[in-house]
């Protein structure tokens, strides 16, 4: 009897009720504010809204729909050459000869079709061939000789460089190609890549359009498809990766590619745009392309990052280039301006990180 009344308490507890667990405070759910502050793209739209306002107060012509379509169309140049770079960082990766390679892709298709006498289409197409070419010997020197993508890169870039200048002054004897705007299928590639349209009045440039349909696509590829669960895990560690059955060689490579084919449609679009290419230009754009991916949220190290983040970091630079025009300022103080939002924008993003990875 008196081993029953010892059980008896042991049995008779309240038990917990049905979904009530025991927390730590690790486990338990983070509120809604501090989850939405864990994602990439929040900080930089915070700060995209940040500097449109500041603008909008400053500069009274941007308030003017016309300004805000040649704002968008700022970005969407570099937006679109972003998207690819940003998905080659949360890959783990650098390309420094993006920049000058949309040149070099400019270059090919104008010199082919002009110095051969060929229909336009013919340079696009070899240029397309060129561009993606450079994208496959920067991913396979990279994966092949084990270093770094930043030095691949760096040699690339200066090898573009040089062939670009030196290429084009001895078939052109200038350092400008020429003008082929009264070539076959100039008109046909004008409107593919270069015409604008009329919304409301205002003259939209074609760019803005495939600039976000480029963006969605990008959204879609890395939260929906395998392909996009590689990119990241190849960027986390691609040892791992690798372990797992993840074609680390493909992906790389693959992902170069793409900044090529970027390189490739940027250039297209110069090209149609002003019927020529200046073989020194290019330089320095490399690093526009990866700040707006590193604003928008893609980690240095790989393995982090979205495609809408470097939108909203490219609608920044867009904003600031052009912002600084209508406000009347020295543009001067343009690189200025964009490395203190540089760095703005990496202390917030890990004032951020902290933030929302807190308990």
């Amino acid at each position: 009897m008196s081993m029953t009344q010892h059980a008896e308490p042991a049995v008779s507890k309240t038990p917990p009720a049905p979904g009530r667990k025991e927390s730590d405070g690790r486990t338990s759910q983070r509120p809604l504010a501090l989850r939405l502050l864990a994602r990439p793209e929040v900080g930089v739209f915070l700060g995209a809204v940040a500097v449109y306002v500041f603008f909008l107060a400053s500069a009274p012509p941007v308030r003017e729909a016309s300004a805000m379509a040649n704002i968008l169309y700022q970005s969407s140049t570099i937006g679109i050459m972003a998207l690819p770079v940003a998905l080659l960082m949360i890959g783990g990766e650098f390309d420094l000869s993006a920049g000058v390679a949309v040149i070099t892709s400019a270059l090919t298709a104008s010199m082919l079709s002009y110095q051969l006498t060929m229909n336009v289409w013919v340079g696009v197409v070899v240029a397309l061939l060129v561009s993606l070419a450079i994208g496959f010997f920067n991913g396979w020197m990279v994966v092949k000789t084990g270093l770094p993508s930043f030095l691949i890169t760096l040699g690339t870039f200066l090898i573009l460089q040089g062939v670009n200048l030196a290429v084009t002054k001895l078939v052109t004897t200038n350092v400008a190609t020429d003008d082929i705007s009264d070539m076959d299928g100039f008109g046909q590639a004008k409107k593919i890549f270069a015409s604008s349209f009329d919304i409301g009045g205002v003259q939209v440039k074609i760019t803005i359009f495939y600039w976000l349909v480029f963006a969605a696509i990008a959204t879609w590829v890395l939260l929906r498809t395998r392909y996009g669960n590689w990119i990241f895990a190849v960027g986390g560690n691609k040892e791992s990766a690798r372990a797992v059955g993840v074609p680390v060689t493909f992906t790389k490579i693959s992902l170069f590619m793409l900044v090529g084919f970027g390189a490739w449609f940027v250039g297209m679009h110069q090209l149609f745009t002003f019927n020529t290419v200046q073989s020194g230009e290019g330089v320095g754009q490399e690093l526009i392309y990866i700040s707006a991916a590193v604003i928008g949220g893609c980690l240095l190290t790989g393995g982090a990052g979205s495609a809408i983040g470097p939108v909203f970091g490219a609608f920044m630079f867009g904003m600031v280039q052009q912002g600084i025009v209508y406000a009347g300022w020295n543009p001067d103080w343009f690189k200025a301006f964009l490395g203190v939002m540089l760095l703005g924008a990496v202390l917030i993003n890990l004032w951020v990180s902290r933030t929302a990875t807190r308990r």
